[in-house]
């Protein structure tokens, strides 16, 4: 009897050996058989550590929350402008003055003119300032600010005399800065007269009677406490002839009032090594010189 076809004898060996393999399809399917990897989807992170894919999303307000925000601020702008200037709570009541020696506080407060009962955020700082330093010439500044809620305070500083002019019996005071600012009946203690002998000098047309007291306030504040008292007369002939007049009829020509700390100095050794000298001469502070016993 004949054998089996050759065709038939493929078919049971393809039986015994098995299903197919089924290739890279079988690579790509899960469980212990197929070992394969599902792809990573797009925005998950894959086992080897990517981005996290995380989005970020910005809400935006509703217009009605805008709306309303945008009208509370109105009303908030508007109920702050009305408190400072419409209202009755922050008015200016009070004027608080400091800082006066020779002055009054009822003269400040006069001259000040703070204008009573309206709102203290429209005071003119500037002002009330300008008004106190026109009415008051002793007033050398004054400092305006806003006590809240209802003063203005005022601190003054005053100019101080360190040099006396005198007109007829009465007596102009002179401060440092050569600024005369107030007539007097009576001399104050220890500030010393000053000479302006000037009329036909070349150094009032050159300098000007105003830069010739400064050049005099210049000498007398560089001298020491103890020598200052001592001074009774500063003498202004031109602008490097300044003279100086002591206790005791002892004269110190000075010359201009450039180096006047220096020559200060001088001055007092000077004076404590020539105690009975009469002229002394530090216009040269360098090479100063005595004479007179």
């Amino acid at each position: 009897m004949a054998g089996p076809t050759t065709a038939r004898r493929g078919e049971k060996k393809s039986a015994r050996s098995g299903p197919p393999s089924s290739g890279k399809a079988g690579n790509s399917g899960s469980g212990s058989g197929g070992g394969g990897k599902k792809p990573a989807k797009r925005g998950e992170s894959g086992s080897s550590g990517g981005r996290s894919g995380l989005r970020v999303h910005f809400t935006v307000p509703p217009r009605r929350t805008l709306i309303i925000a945008l009208a509370g601020a109105v009303l908030l702008a508007g109920f702050g402008a009305w408190s400072l200037y419409g209202s009755t709570w922050l008015r200016t009541e009070a004027v608080k003055v400091s800082g006066t020696g020779v002055l009054t506080v009822d003269e400040v407060v006069r001259a000040a003119a703070v204008p009573m009962d309206t709102p203290l955020a429209s005071v003119d700082k500037k002002a009330v300032a300008d008004r106190v330093r026109a009415k008051l010439p002793r007033v050398k500044s004054v400092v305006v600010r806003r006590s809240w809620p209802h003063t203005v305070s005022l601190k003054v500083t005053e100019r101080q005399p360190e040099l006396l002019i005198q007109t007829g019996g009465k007596f102009v005071e002179v401060d440092a800065e050569g600024t005369r600012f107030a007539t007097v009946a009576a001399a104050p203690k220890g500030v010393p007269l000053l000479e302006m002998a000037v009329r036909d000098s070349p150094g009032l047309r050159r300098f000007g009677a105003d830069r010739l007291r400064r050049a005099a306030g210049t000498v007398v504040t560089a001298l020491p406490k103890a020598l200052h008292q001592d001074v009774r007369t500063v003498e202004v002939r031109s602008f490097d002839a300044i003279t100086l007049k002591l206790t005791g009829g002892r004269t110190v020509v000075w010359g201009s009032d450039e180096r006047s700390t220096a020559k200060a100095k001088v001055l007092a050794a000077t004076l404590k090594a020539a105690r009975d000298a009469r002229h002394f001469d530090v216009s040269v502070p360098t090479a100063p010189a005595v004479s007179g016993s």
